[in-house]
């Protein structure tokens, strides 16, 4: 007996035959259909469907015949797979690769084999459709031709198999992403409800407490709050709680600021806890009260106080971990309330006052003449970007000027929250603004500015921002803000250039 060769581009092969994820899967009746079709046209006691795997013969239907399964050694099918044509062996006894067979001396006694290729689109032959007799049985021209147009035709409901299923996957993969759409945008109203709540004048606590509230409902905790650190001091400042909570997490708030809590201290990075009861700094009342995710924000250190936003999840919650759109948004949660952390006490002091700009509570032109000196002295790279809001004086003439103002306070509330530290985003007058940051890519100021962008506009129809960008190494001071100024105009230059053309077209 003599193995059959390999067929050139057998890993291609292999890979064309995983993408029907057709082995292994159960009986169907569409194959045995082709199976009882193929014996019945050709006369034969036997007909299989088989797939040729990388080191076995699979069969997926059969008639006649218990199981075709095989090692690729002894496969007839792998012989076939080798041509483009049916392949016909009239005496198995005779052929030399295949006297000595196991199917040809014992079960299933094949002496008389013929097997058409399964071929797909691509050329890969993955597989055949067989007839076999036990004894002599001539097969005319006619028979090999029907026995290749069943095999063509099992190759197509292959195809159609693999196209449902890709719509299908298509289709869940919509499902999901309209289910996750559904879910951010509920969250950005919920980031927008706290990016409001952190312009009001409220006190730390106040304004913790009801952010908290907006952000347990949208991420279906069971607890929300605000710890801070203060020396060996851990404190709550502000919770927010399921309103049935059982007994044991009722008696759970102090304990919440224990064990991990206190390894967070000096970390800037958020932590996401999905299976508490396992972390090695899990405490054991907080187990008992059946808590099940932790996730700890930290909001920074102000003199000798660190906050850190905290949510709880019990192990009952339908929800059994941080989505990324969780994460995105207690993340955002906590830039605001950081920023607005950071804006009280700069409110605390009178000389900062002078430094921010009363509409928007940003950083105002005066404060960003201070600190652009201090920005390019430090020695390190800098990205200047300054902006400009397209289409706001239209707002202004159409609306008016209160909902002009509102449309500033959302565009700086929302790129406040999207900036990270120490980036400083200031309002120079009017509609135009400029971030301070570190060297960065342009491409991730303008992912944050259109997220600034895409706020504003559900108040009032902007029609864009336009962003200009100068970097340390290309100047310093004033001249660093007049080349991010100019690149600014000649992009909004640009925009309304194209406007004009597109509105010329349509009437030419």
């Amino acid at each position: 007996m003599t193995s059959a060769p390999l067929p050139p581009h057998e890993y291609a092969r292999l890979l064309a035959l995983a993408r029907y994820e057709i082995l292994d899967t159960p009986p169907e009746a569409v194959f045995d259909r082709v199976t009882r079709l193929a014996a019945h046209l050709l006369g034969t006691p036997a007909a299989f469907l088989n797939f040729v795997d990388q080191h076995r013969q699979w069969g997926k239907a059969a008639v006649g015949i218990r199981g075709t399964n095989a090692d690729r050694e002894h496969s007839f099918c792998a012989w076939t797979i080798l041509q483009d044509t049916p392949m016909v062996v009239e005496n198995a006894h005779l052929d030399p690769r295949f006297h000595d067979n196991p199917m040809v001396r014992g079960e299933p006694h094949i002496h008389m084999y013929a097997g058409a290729p399964l071929t797909t689109p691509s050329g890969h032959r993955i597989g055949t459709l067989c007839v076999m007799d036990t004894q002599d049985h001539p097969l005319k021209p006619t028979d090999l031709q029907a026995l290749q147009d069943l095999a063509d035709t099992v190759v197509s409901e292959l195809e159609l198999r693999l196209n449902a299923l890709s719509l299908q996957r298509e289709l869940g993969a919509q499902a999901q992403y309209v289910q996750e759409l559904r879910r951010t945008l509920e969250q950005a109203r919920v980031l927008e409800g706290v990016n409001s709540l952190m312009t009001l004048e409220l006190d730390p606590e106040h304004m913790t407490l009801l952010a908290a509230g907006l952000l347990r409902d949208a991420l279906s905790s069971d607890y929300t709050g605000l710890l801070v650190l203060e020396g060996n001091e851990v404190r709550i400042l502000a919770s927010e709680s399921h309103p049935d909570p059982s007994p044991a997490f009722a008696g759970l708030q102090p304990q919440l600021s224990g064990g991990i809590t206190r390894t967070l201290r000096t970390s800037r990075k958020p932590l996401y806890v999905e299976a508490y009861p396992q972390h090695p700094h899990a405490l054991p009342a907080v187990i008992a009260a059946g808590v099940g995710q932790m996730a700890w924000v930290p909001l920074g250190t102000r003199g000798a106080t660190t906050s850190l936003l905290i949510a709880a999840r019990l192990q009952h919650n339908p929800v059994t971990q941080w989505r990324g759109s969780d994460r995105a948004l207690l993340e955002a949660a906590g830039r605001s309330i950081a920023s607005a952390l950071d804006r009280q006490d700069v409110t605390r002091v009178a000389v900062q006052q002078a430094r921010q700009d009363p509409l928007t509570s940003l950083l105002n032109r005066r404060a960003f003449e201070e600190d652009l000196p201090r920005w390019t002295e430090g020695g390190q790279g800098l990205t200047l970007a300054m902006l400009d809001l397209d289409g706001f004086k239209a707002v202004n003439d159409r609306e008016g000027h209160a909902q002009g103002d509102r449309v500033l306070r959302v565009f700086a509330s929302a790129l406040s929250a999207a900036l990270d530290e120490p980036a400083r985003l200031y309002r120079l007058g009017g509609d135009e603004f400029v971030i301070l940051l570190p060297s960065t890519e342009e491409e991730d100021v303008l992912e944050r500015v259109d997220v600034a962008f895409l706020a504003a506009r559900q108040v009032a129809g902007l029609t864009g921002v336009s962003v200009g960008m100068a970097h340390s190494d290309e100047g310093a001071g004033p001249v660093l803000l007049d080349l991010a100024d100019a690149r600014m105009y000649a992009s909004k230059q640009r925009k309304q250039t194209l406007r004009l053309a597109e509105q010329v077209i349509p009437s030419s």
